[in-house]
Parts: structure tokens; C-alpha cells; sequence
């Protein structure tokens, strides 16, 4: 996975942002002013940034003028006039969050740009699977897994957002999309379809009264 650096002087957001990367199992230092965020981006090779807009000390847009032109930057802010985000793109960055925000989107909008930059996993390995998300292929002990493409789609969706609890209706709007009209029961009938064909019977958890998640960490 990749090494993040998160830049925001709010700490319980810089940390909640920490937690959930780190969950799904993304490398991420934090940094909580303008000068510090340069600080670390000199003395590392990071991946990604994740800079907010008014930082002390030096405000993101500053810090990404220092910053490498070949280092993938999200603006993540509260400022959201459309002349500050035409600003932070303007200066190359590759997206702009606006706060408050779904952790969810923040997870969806770093793996999109991870893989633009070509710095996301190509592909994920869990006992005998391998799911290459490149191809949109998964092994399971070296023999190719037939799944439509509507399994395939929920099984991505777990395994980017792996450790994550994910409600139903969640699940239905990312693997199914927002015009899917459905009824809720079809994400647990595609549930057991993958637990048996990928023999993760106990890693994809029934989470109670939300839904569900892939256990990679082998706890309960």
C-alpha cells in the first residue's frame, strides 16, 4: 500500500484520517503545520499528500508550491469558494475535498488517485487469494475464481475498504451505484456467494445491525 502524509492542524480530523488509512492498510505520517508538512515531505518519499488549505505557519497552497512536482497532492479544506479550489487545482493538485466529508469518499478519492499516479497496489493478497485489481481477476490457490461482474464489483468494494464496517445501503450505492433501486437482500445473497467461492466464510464478518466487513487483521 502506499505512504501517506496527512497535513492538518486539526488533530481529531488529522487523526481520524490517520486511523481509516491505516485500517485499510496505508503507511501515513501526520503533520499539524504548514513548515512541518515540508519538513517531512523532505525527509521522506511519500506517495501521496493530504494538505489542508489553512494550515499554521505556512498555508497549503504555499506548501504545495515547495512540494515536488511529481508528488500526488489532495487539497482537503473547508474553504470551499470555487475560486480556492480552482486555485489548489490550478497548482497541479490531483483533487480537492471539501469538509465536512465521508471517510468513505476520502478512501474512494485516494485510491483514485494512486492508481493515476500508478502508486496504488496492483494487486491484494490474503491466504491463498489474489485479487488483481489491474486486471479484475482473482486466484484462489493459483486457480482463476469465475465471479460476474457484480461479485467482482462487492469484492472490490471490500478489499479497498477492508477493516471497514460498510452498511448495506453503502455497499449497494459503491458496488451497485447510485442509480441501483434494488432491495437491500441482494447484498446479502452476493455475500455468501463470495464467502463460499473464496472460502472466506469467517474474514467476510457479519457486522451487527450495520453489515459488513473483510477482516484482515484476524481479530473478531
Amino acid at each position: 500500500m502506499a505512504t501517506i502524509l496527512i497535513a492538518e492542524d486539526e488533530r481529531a480530523i488529522n487523526d481520524l484520517m490517520a486511523a481509516n488509512l491505516r485500517l485499510v492498510g496505508h503507511r501515513c505520517d501526520q503533520a499539524h503545520t504548514g513548515p512541518e508538512a515540508l519538513q517531512k515531505a523532505a525527509a521522506a518519499n511519500y506517495d501521496l499528500v493530504l494538505l489542508d488549505v489553512m494550515l499554521p505557519g505556512l498555508d497549503g497552497f504555499a506548501v504545495k508550491n515547495r512540494l515536488p512536482d511529481t508528488l500526488p497532492v489532495i487539497f482537503v479544506t473547508a474553504r470551499t469558494n470555487l475560486t480556492d479550489k480552482l486555485r489548489g487545482l490550478g497548482l497541479g493538485a490531483e483533487d480537492y475535498i471539501v469538509k465536512p466529508f465521508e471517510i468513505l469518499e476520502l478512501l474512494a478519492r485516494v485510491e483514485t488517485v494512486l492508481r493515476r499516479a500508478h502508486r496504488g497496489e496492483a494487486s491484494f493478497r490474503f491466504h491463498d487469494l489474489n485479487v488483481d485489481l489491474a486486471a479484475r481477476r482473482v486466484l484462489r490457490a493459483g486457480r482463476e475464481v469465475p465471479l460476474t461482474p457484480q461479485e467482482y464489483a462487492l469484492l472490490e468494494t471490500l478489499v479497498v475498504n477492508r477493516n471497514l464496517a460498510l452498511s448495506r445501503d453503502k455497499l449497494l450505492e459503491i458496488a451497485w451505484g447510485y442509480d441501483y433501486q434494488g432491495e437491500t437482500r441482494t447484498v446479502d445473497v452476493h455475500i455468501q456467494r463470495l464467502r463460499r467461492k473464496l472460502g472466506l466464510e469467517k474474514e467476510i464478518q457479519t457486522v451487527y445491525k450495520i453489515g459488513y466487513r473483510l477482516n484482515t487483521r484476524g481479530e473478531d
